[in-house]
C-alpha cells in the first residue's frame, strides 16, 4: 500500500513577493507586534500588556490583531488606530521586508496529503 503522505515546500503566493497592492493585501502588518501608546486611546479590551511592561494590542489565537476583520481584511478601529499603524506604509521599505519574512516563512510550510 502506497503512502499517500508526502511533505512538500509550499511556494509563496505570487501577491506575497511582488509589490504591495491593497485589493489583495495579506495584512501580515496585522500580525506584528503594536505598542499602543496612552494618546492613542484605545479601548482596553483590545490591548494587552507584556510582562516587561509595554501594553499592546491584543492578538487572537491565530495571531492577528484583534482589531483585524478578517472577513473583510481589514481594521475595525481604522479610524482611530494607534498612531504606529498610521505610520506604517504599505509598500513602504518596511511593508515589504515584513511581507517577504512572511512570504519566507510559509514557504516552510509543509503541505501535508492524506488518504
Amino acid at each position: 500500500m502506497p503512502d499517500r503522505q508526502r511533505s512538500t515546500t509550499k511556494q509563496p503566493s505570487a501577491h506575497l513577493t511582488g509589490p504591495a497592492d491593497c485589493a489583495r493585501c495579506d495584512a501580515v502588518c496585522c500580525r506584528l507586534t503594536v505598542v499602543v501608546q496612552p494618546e492613542d486611546n484605545i479601548p482596553s479590551h483590545l490591548t494587552t500588556q507584556l510582562p516587561n511592561g509595554p501594553v499592546v494590542m491584543a492578538k487572537d489565537e491565530d495571531g492577528w490583531c484583534v482589531a483585524m476583520d478578517g472577513a473583510r481584511m481589514n481594521c475595525g478601529i481604522y479610524e482611530s488606530r494607534p498612531e504606529v499603524c498610521r505610520r506604517f506604509v504599505m509598500g513602504g521599505p518596511y511593508c515589504e521586508a515584513v511581507r517577504m519574512d512572511y512570504a519566507r516563512d510559509r514557504a516552510r510550510e509543509i503541505e501535508l496529503v492524506l488518504q
